[in-house]
Formats: C-alpha cells, sequence, structure tokens
C-alpha cells in the first residue's frame, strides 16, 4: 500500500494492539466515524497507541450510535521519539492549543513548558496539552506521542538539560543577522548533536536570563529576522529553521 493512508480515518486508542484485539469505541469516537464521517461495518480506520505501530481495524457495528473496532494488520512499526526538547514560556489556553499542535507537526519529541521571569500565567494543563498533542498527531499520521514533563522554572529547566543538547533560545535582542550560518557554525549539519529549542515570553527574556543561558555551554542565540513575533508563531519559525539546518528535514 502507498507509504500513508490519507483517505481512512485515524484514532489514538491506549489499549495495547494485535492482531485480533477488539477495540470497544468510546461514545464519542463512535458518533465521529458512524455519524460525521459516515463509515460502515468492515470500513477500515487507522489506529495507533504511541507504543506498538500503526494498525489497519476494521469496523464492526453493534448499532446506530455503538461501534468496535477488529484489530487486522500492523501497517508501520513503532518508531522512537525525535530527539527534539521544545521549551516555551506557557500562553493563554487558544494559543497554546495551537503551539502544541504545532510543535507535534513539526517534530518535537518531548515538549516542555517553562516558566521565566515575564511570563503571564503560570498554569498549565498538562491533560489539555495531551489532547492537543494526540490530535496533531492523528491528523499528521504521527506514531511518537511527545514526552510532556511537568512545567518547571527556567533555571531547573537548563539545569536538567544534557551538557551535549544544543539550546537554540531565540532572542530579538540577539546580534545575528544570519541563523541559519549561526546553526551551522554551532554544529556540523554532518553530524548535529541533540537539540533543544527554547521560546519565552512575548516580553522577552530578562537580563539575568540572558546572562545564565549565554553562560551554558552548547548555546546559540537566535534572532528571527527584523519583525516582532508572537511567541506561538515564533515557535513555528524557530522550529522550522532548525530541523532544516540541523533536525531531520535537511
Amino acid at each position: 500500500m502507498a507509504h500513508y493512508d490519507f483517505t481512512a480515518p485515524r484514532l489514538f486508542v491506549e489499549p495495547d494492539l494485535r492482531e485480533g484485539t477488539v477495540l470497544p469505541l468510546e461514545r464519542a469516537q463512535a458518533n465521529y466515524l458512524l455519524n460525521v464521517l459516515r463509515r460502515g461495518p468492515d470500513d477500515p480506520v487507522l489506529v495507533f497507541n504511541g507504543r506498538d505501530g500503526e494498525w489497519r481495524t476494521r469496523i464492526a457495528q453493534n448499532g446506530r450510535k455503538s461501534a468496535e473496532l477488529i484489530v487486522v494488520e500492523r501497517l508501520r512499526p513503532q518508531p522512537g521519539r525525535a530527539d527534539l526538547h521544545y521549551l516555551f514560556a506557557p500562553l493563554k489556553t487558544a494559543r497554546l492549543d495551537y503551539l502544541a499542535q504545532k510543535a507535534v507537526e513539526m517534530g518535537a519529541g518531548t515538549i516542555r513548558p517553562v516558566f521565566t521571569r515575564y511570563t503571564q500565567g503560570e498554569r498549565i494543563n498538562l491533560d489539555r496539552l495531551r489532547a492537543n498533542a494526540i490530535e496533531a498527531a492523528e491528523q499528521c499520521g504521527i506514531l511518537a506521542i511527545p514526552d510532556l514533563p511537568e512545567a518547571v522554572r527556567l533555571p531547573v529547566a537548563l539545569a536538567e538539560l544534557d551538557p551535549a543538547r544544543l539550546l537554540v533560545f531565540c532572542d530579538e535582542d540577539a546580534p545575528v543577522a544570519d541563523p541559519v550560518a549561526a546553526l551551522r557554525e554551532a554544529a556540523d549539519p554532518a553530524a548535529p548533536p541533540p537539540l533543544a529549542v527554547l521560546i519565552g515570553p512575548e516580553g522577552g527574556f530578562s537580563p539575568e536570563e540572558r546572562d545564565m543561558m549565554a553562560a551554558r555551554p552548547n548555546t546559540v542565540a537566535l534572532s528571527l529576522g527584523p519583525r516582532i513575533l508572537r511567541a506561538d508563531t515564533a515557535a513555528v519559525v524557530a522550529l522550522a529553521l532548525v530541523q532544516s539546518v540541523l533536525g531531520d528535514t535537511r
């Protein structure tokens, strides 16, 4: 079959996946398949759980609003999580949803909220963050659900990063005219190190935080150009830039 089947619906499920397994559907999932998508008995549905790869199932309908899935065959093995950490200062809820989805689409294997001096909100709903990560994975054919560690303050996040991991943080005051050249100077694109990208709050980093990051080895500050970007926009730009120069899209 084709590398990816874009015609079949795709669902994240919790149970282990094996040939012949019967997966009862939650009411919302059954309604989505049967009434929204108008799928019927024996129609294919792709499922994954973040552990066992991707499997083709068929619908076994039990009524107008009830159905289960019968696991038929595995289509793709389970890959490991991408070794890209995305660290961010929390945003307002709606924009945080967008940010989580885009970070998954851009290949982040770890997504971690980090509190900085100018962070506006310090309440993080990790269940909601996970739900958005799963939704993005469902829609984009991604099998590995990102790790979602608990939120910490910036000094703790920096201390817990492996010194070998290249930290890229975006700073509008960084004296870097060419971010691509700066990344290539920081690491060899032919053998790039593990990566972390940090996006601060819309108020930027404090002078003390800039000094703290500048003192860390294996760290590069990047400006993303002449325009001031919102934090959620900067996240997409920075992840695309890092992935294209040092990551898995180069």
